[in-house]
């Protein structure tokens, strides 16, 4: 894997010389212990360019040859776990000797680069079959019965934390002016939980949810916010609802409060947030809500509200049109976790 040293002028001067006066490059080779192929490269870059010089270069030679290439590539491609250390372990024992950063530019070159892992749930084998299993059920479903489903879901908004990371441009040393910074607060400065819903025509209601949520809770919630949503949005008779597999969702009492109310809920494979459409609402809201930079939680909580109501109808419905590839992705996964 070692660069190869590169001959001396003198060398390569005696190579055109022995050339010119007869002898093969097997002859060449042979007399000055030199390669076929070297010898020949030398002789057609000097019938070429009438020199054996150095011609400019369109920048700095490789460090790391083509084999080490592929050596590291292959390394990465198997073990994506791969340290930055081992991967300059490997090449100095193959006698390259490089930096993290060269190894870096090399695996970019390649489509390759080193990103933190994302933190998904946890999928037992379980979780993995059920998930296949409703993809390949509801795969070829007709759209109307998508524009007929409530999503809903819960989920916490921060008030300083890593929803208000933003990046600015800036001069060297002026990281702390006030215009480049965030404020920020102890302990995060508090967070609020959020219950929602939505459907293709559009957001249903938003409400903060101010205490640890149990089931009496959730089936009040639902009785005062989902029923009305459903009204507002005009759904059709017999539309579904959609929630996941958390205890307060599928206790006996919840369900024959769902039952009493006649209503239909969607079957959900445990572990799936990236099937729900609605996280891709709470991913916009939280930006947008960030951007706004509140600095109290009765302005987060005002200002969730509001970017709430600003959702426009279309994004609702773009959200159910490309559901089956939701669906699609699962299943071309095997199971795991996809893209929201």
């Amino acid at each position: 894997m070692a660069k190869t040293k590169e001959l001396s002028k003198d060398t390569r001067n005696k190579i055109v010389d022995l050339h010119q006066a007869g002898k093969t490059e097997s002859a060449i080779g042979k007399q000055l212990g030199l390669k076929k192929s070297t010898v020949g490269a030398i002789i057609r870059k000097w019938k070429t360019y009438k020199t054996t010089n150095n011609l400019p270069r369109s920048g700095a030679p490789r460090k790391i040859s083509p084999r080490g290439v592929k050596i590291i590539t292959r390394t990465v491609s198997k073990n994506h776990r791969t340290t930055w250390g081992d991967l300059v372990n490997d090449l100095q024992r193959a006698g390259t000797k490089v930096t993290k950063p060269t190894i870096s530019n090399t695996l970019r070159r390649q489509g390759l680069k080193s990103c933190s892992a994302r933190r998904v749930p946890l999928l037992k084998p379980v979780h993995v079959q059920a998930r296949l299993k409703f993809a390949r059920e509801h795969l070829d479903d007709p759209e109307e019965d998508w524009e007929n489903v409530i999503w809903s879901d819960e989920t916490k908004i921060e008030l300083f934390g890593k929803n208000s990371n933003r990046c600015v441009w800036r001069t060297k040393n002026a990281e702390l002016y006030p215009k480049n910074t965030i404020p920020t607060v102890k302990h995060g400065g508090g967070n609020i939980m959020l219950w929602g819903c939505f459907s293709a025509k559009g957001p249903g209601r938003l409400i903060r949810v101010k205490e640890g949520m149990n089931g009496a809770m959730y089936r009040e919630i639902l009785s005062e916010n989902l029923l009305p949503s459903a009204r507002a949005l005009k759904m059709k008779r017999g539309w579904v609802f959609q929630h996941d597999n958390d205890p307060k969702h599928t206790a006996r009492a919840m369900k024959e409060w769902l039952r009493k109310k006649h209503l239909k809920v969607l079957e959900w494979p445990s572990q799936s947030p990236d099937l729900n459409p609605i996280e891709n609402l709470w991913r916009e809201l939280k930006v947008h809500v960030a951007q706004q930079q509140p600095q109290n939680i009765t302005a987060l909580e005002e200002i969730c509200m509001e970017e709430w109501a600003k959702i426009p109808a279309t994004v609702c419905v773009n959200l159910v049109k490309t559901y089956r590839k939701h669906l699609t992705s699962v299943i071309a996964n095997k199971g795991y976790i996809t893209k929201y």
